[in-house]
């Protein structure tokens, strides 16, 4: 089975090999190479030759290569074992690394100088830590270090390139720290807490201020949508019954959090039972609901996901917060991955701690337990409306998470991600240059992540045009925020979406010129889409019109859930990874088609939402009732 990432990128990190150098074991190769300095930082000094640095290797996982035909096989709705998803035991054992790349890796250190008792294997064997000075970590990888400052005050130690000898290159995914940056810069408030929204600055939902009396009736939904527009939208006439059996969960991070007078606010006005109702709150890492902060930046997303989802499954299905990260370390997606999956925390090398949360948190007010690994099990489907730019991480970084979704997908998981609001663009309109650098005035197209995650869902965004109606076709959004949409410049177009995206291609030639977006056949986002502007949301006792693709994510993540109750109640498992099913030809009309509009960003109008799949709205949007039929056929 041929691999997702796409090896050869002029925008990405190049990992060509390039024999320089002749040791005595065998020639040392490139392995990674970055080739820009990311935005904000600069390289500032020499790290001195005796500072301590502890490199750790990422060895490779046996069987990675054959996780898309795995996935398939319990995931695609031809297959004879649709459903039949695995443990977490079977995960483990199945993509442990070799006993040859262990021994491989091992030998070398020692042959090097590395003294047994100065290595570490991890439990579940995943990555090799070695305590090491500055000066070894260069003889051993061939490399440079520098310390490079951010403008926000943020030090980091990184490597423009590093190599392995040859015989060792296969054994090990990557090392750190080497080339890979900070992807949370922790610029802190005046209060110390962390940047708002996190992961991913930009991603978060944007408001046009509060809204001066609500619109109930169902005629008004192009001037605000609230849940009765959603179910009229989406057929979403349920009322579930094997909520004790089923679960759906919503991530957020800190500082973002719900305040509970707003959910109480939302459930008088549209919602049966659910005064007083809180979400089940599972902390990670220190998570919690803070009740000092009270703002839109603080309260908007979260009230936004949790009001929507918990109004749409009814108080019938109990609804799970992952809130993770505390108030002043915050969080990543792998502090979340870390909790659902044990293994993950060392899984190709663990956490890289210079992109993730370190654990104890020793600042004042941090979270000062252990880190939580495999303490929380995951819900059947998980909505998350937060994102990064696929460019703001290395590519090892990017796939290395991106495979973990898989595993979790093997496992029945459902992972619903927003696409971004910014078109083509990245997070806060930010665009490609042809080094790889993202500026505002970038002219190349700049894909989000984890949205363009083969083993992901990916949600784009919808509206009710001024002057439409529930009973017409909704078009691509087109206010406040733009669906976000293009193609991976890190994965390969996976085969469950490749007869949907050459049929766009084939027909709605693409005149832009290649140079400004991914022609060679790679992952295409969004999957599907649903509505995403003019949302009334309680935030902080006021009710706000609020638009995003996090506004879509959390209403997909009901409506399958809803599905799920369904299928639970008839003795047949959820729904899992649900990619390879809605591309089939067996769910052909299960959405309604998006026809109109397009996803502006980087100068440019973006690509069209036209008949089929398209890269502005995917497949389009739910029919429950459709799917409902259908996969109760599976």
């Amino acid at each position: 089975m041929r691999s997702f990432f796409l090896p050869v990128l002029s925008l990405t990190l190049s990992l060509a090999a390039s024999a320089i150098a002749e040791p005595t074991l065998s020639p040392w190769q490139l392995h990674e190479r970055r080739s820009h300095i990311p935005a904000g930082w600069t390289r500032t000094r020499k790290l001195d030759s005796s500072a301590s640095v502890p490199l750790r290797f990422a060895l490779a996982q046996s069987n990675i290569e054959n996780i898309e035909a795995l996935l398939y096989d319990v995931s695609h709705p031809d297959s004879p074992n649709y459903g039949n998803h695995w443990s977490a035991s079977q995960i483990a054992a199945k993509f442990a690394p070799s006993t040859e790349s262990i021994e491989t890796v091992r030998s070398w250190l020692i042959e090097s100088g590395v003294e047994p008792h100065r290595m570490k294997l991890s439990p579940t064997k995943g990555w090799l830590e070695v305590a090491s000075t500055v000066e070894e970590a260069e003889n051993l990888l061939l490399a440079e270090y520098h310390v490079y400052d951010h403008e926000t005050g943020t030090k980091h130690i990184a490597c423009e390139s590093y190599h392995l000898p040859e015989h060792v290159t296969p054994h090990v995914d990557f090392v750190t720290p080497t080339i890979h940056f900070d992807a949370k810069v922790q610029k802190r408030d005046k209060y110390g807490r962390v940047p708002i929204g996190q992961p991913g600055q930009g991603s978060t939902p944007k408001t046009t201020g509060q809204i001066d009396g609500l619109l109930t009736q169902i005629e008004d939904c192009d001037k605000q949508i609230t849940p009765i527009c959603l179910r009229a939208l989406y057929g979403l006439w349920y009322q579930p019954i094997a909520g004790d059996k089923n679960s759906y969960g919503i991530v957020e991070y800190s500082p973002q959090a719900y305040v509970q007078s707003d959910l109480d606010m939302f459930a008088k006005n549209f919602s049966t039972g659910l005064e007083g109702v809180s979400p089940t709150l599972v902390s990670i890492d220190g998570g919690s609901i803070p009740t000092s902060a009270s703002s839109f930046d603080y309260n908007g997303e979260s009230n936004l996901d949790l009001e929507y989802g918990m109004t749409l499954v009814t108080k019938a299905q109990n609804v799970t917060l992952y809130q993770t990260g505390d108030s002043v370390e915050g969080a990543s997606f792998n502090t979340f991955l870390d909790a659902l999956d044990g293994s993950y925390c060392t899984f190709d090398g663990g956490d890289d701690p210079t992109q993730d949360p370190v654990y104890p948190d020793t600042a004042s007010g941090g979270y000062s337990g252990q880190e939580d690994c495999g303490t929380v099990k995951p819900a059947n489907v998980i909505s998350t409306s937060y994102g990064y730019n696929e460019a703001d991480l290395s590519a090892a970084y990017a796939i290395r998470q991106c495979n973990e979704y898989g595993k979790l997908g093997l496992m029945g998981v459902t992972f619903l991600f927003s696409s971004g609001d910014w078109g083509v663009a990245g997070n806060g309109g930010y665009c490609l240059n042809t080094d790889g650098t993202q500026t505002p005035d970038g002219a190349v197209f700049n894909p989000a992540f984890p949205a363009t995650c083969p083993f992901v869902t990916s949600v784009g965004a919808t509206e009710v045009s001024p002057g439409q109606n529930v009973w017409e076709p909704e078009n691509a959004c087109q206010q406040v925020i733009y669906s976000g949409g293009g193609f991976s410049n890190y994965f390969r177009t996976p085969d469950y979406q490749k007869a949907a995206v050459e049929g766009y291609l084939k027909a709605n030639p693409i005149s832009y010129s290649k140079d400004i977006y991914n022609s060679t056949g790679s992952r295409a986002y969004p999957d599907l889409s649903a509505n995403g502007a003019n949302y009334a949301v309680a935030i902080d006792g006021s009710f706000s019109l609020v638009y995003g693709t996090s506004a879509a994510s959390p209403v997909v993540g009901a409506i399958l859930t809803m599905v799920n109750d369904a299928r639970i109640s008839h003795g047949k498992p959820p729904l899992g990874f649900i990619n390879p099913t809605i591309y089939s030809a067996g769910f052909a009309g299960a959405f309604k088609d998006i026809t109109n509009g397009t996803n502006p960003g980087c100068g440019t109008l973006g690509f069209n939402a036209t008949k089929g799949w398209d890269p502005v709205t995917g497949l389009g949007t739910p029919y429950f009732p459709s799917l409902l039929a259908k996969w109760l056929t599976l």
